[in-house]
């Protein structure tokens, strides 16, 4: 009779075991979201993070989304409050980092979409409002919607195939964009140190003979030469003239003509 008992309890101990585990487990996931629920609440806000910052010139994205949840019978904390945004404005003229946007990561790329977004600055108008955005992440933008740092000066412009430099660039403040607002970029190298187009073919044509044109894009040794070999009997001084006319002949430093 012992046996039996004892083969019951074996029988038993697998069964009862898994109840407080997973007793545990439940009161653990209620407390997270029960965190989640109050933090959402102080904030007024829902976010969902997926990660994104893309290197475009490696081609490796690293997604980053957010989604937030308007209210309009909330204010945003003061505290949240960039101090440079401007007030007295209309609200939906603010700058898009004055403004917190709900936005669709399942929109068709190009396509415009609208965007629901709520000003966070005291703002005249409604502080929620609708813009409307080209469906892109801010990598995609063109050049003329976001700026990069100062030009690379240590790559040479006059290379063939042409050089890029890694940039630092960040979207406008008046574009609405996917993403990260700040991303690298490979920007064409386009430095420049003041030299003319003009004024080098002037010089090729009038002077070259002594190698003006030469000294004056910097590239001396062959200056000396078109001066003592009086632009190789003419011969050289034409050819000059034809590489600076079609924008091959190009300054010493690598800079490109303004």
């Amino acid at each position: 009779m012992s046996n039996v008992k004892f083969r019951f309890l074996l029988y038993l101990i697998p069964c009862i075991i898994p109840i407080p585990i997973k007793a545990a487990d439940e009161f653990l996931n209620s407390s997270a979201t029960n965190q989640t629920e109050e933090a959402c609440l102080q904030e007024s806000c829902e976010a969902m993070t997926k990660g994104n910052i893309t290197d475009v010139d490696s081609g490796n994205i690293y997604p980053y989304e957010q989604t937030i949840e308007i209210s309009s019978e909330k204010e945003i904390s003061h505290e949240n409050t960039n101090s440079l945004c401007p007030v007295g404005i209309s609200c939906h003229l603010l700058p898009v980092d004055c403004m917190i946007c709900k936005f669709n990561f399942t929109c068709v790329y190009g396509g415009l979409v609208n965007v629901t977004c709520q000003a966070i600055p005291q703002c005249e108008g409604p502080k929620v409002f609708e813009k409307v955005m080209k469906c892109q992440y801010c990598y995609q933008t063109s050049m003329e919607d976001h700026s990069c740092n100062a030009t690379g000066t240590y790559c040479n412009s006059a290379a063939n195939p042409v050089q890029k430099y890694r940039s630092n660039c960040t979207a406008k403040p008046h574009v609405l964009c996917l993403g990260q607002r700040m991303f690298f970029k490979n920007v064409r190298c386009n430095w420049t140190s003041g030299y003319k187009w003009s004024t080098t073919l002037l010089l090729s044509i009038t002077l070259g003979g002594f190698g003006a044109d030469r000294f004056y894009l910097g590239h001396w040794q062959e200056g000396i030469g078109k001066l003592f070999s009086f632009g190789g009997a003419g011969v050289w001084t034409l050819v000059d003239v034809i590489l600076v006319f079609v924008g091959y002949l190009k300054p010493a430093d690598g800079s490109v003509y303004i």
